[in-house]
C-alpha cells in the first residue's frame, strides 16, 4: 500500500477513533494512549462498522452484538464463537516542514 494521508494527529484524541477508505476498504484508525493503530473497520461476525462501537484501553468492542478485538493486533480477545481477526495496517505519525501539525498516514 502506498503511504495514505489519513488525518492530522491532533484530529483523533486519545480513545478517539476516525473511519477512513481506502481502495473500497473501510479502515478504523484509532489513538491509543499516542499510539496510532488502523484495522479493518468491518467486524468479521456480522460486518458492522466497528467506528461505530467504543474503545476501552487497546480493545475495540462491536456495537452490535459485543465482539471485542485487540487494536493492535487485530485479535479477538472475546466473543461467545469463533470468528475471524481483523486486518492491520501500518501507521505512522510524521512532522513534515510544510505542514503547521503532525501528520498520521497509512503505510
Amino acid at each position: 500500500m502506498e503511504k495514505i494521508f489519513v488525518c492530522k494527529t491532533t484530529q483523533i484524541s486519545t480513545g478517539q477513533m476516525k473511519k477512513i477508505s481506502v481502495d473500497g476498504k473501510d479502515i478504523v484508525v484509532a489513538n491509543i494512549g499516542g499510539d496510532y493503530v488502523a484495522i479493518n473497520d468491518t467486524c468479521t461476525h456480522a460486518g458492522a462498522s466497528l467506528s461505530e462501537g467504543k474503545i476501552e484501553d487497546a480493545t475495540i468492542i462491536c456495537d452490535w452484538h459485543g465482539a471485542q478485538f485487540d487494536c493492535k493486533n487485530g485479535k479477538l480477545i472475546k466473543f461467545p464463537a469463533k470468528i475471524d481477526d481483523l486486518e492491520v495496517y501500518n501507521v505512522v505519525a510524521v512532522s513534515y516542514t510544510h505542514l503547521t501539525l503532525p501528520t498520521i498516514l497509512l503505510v
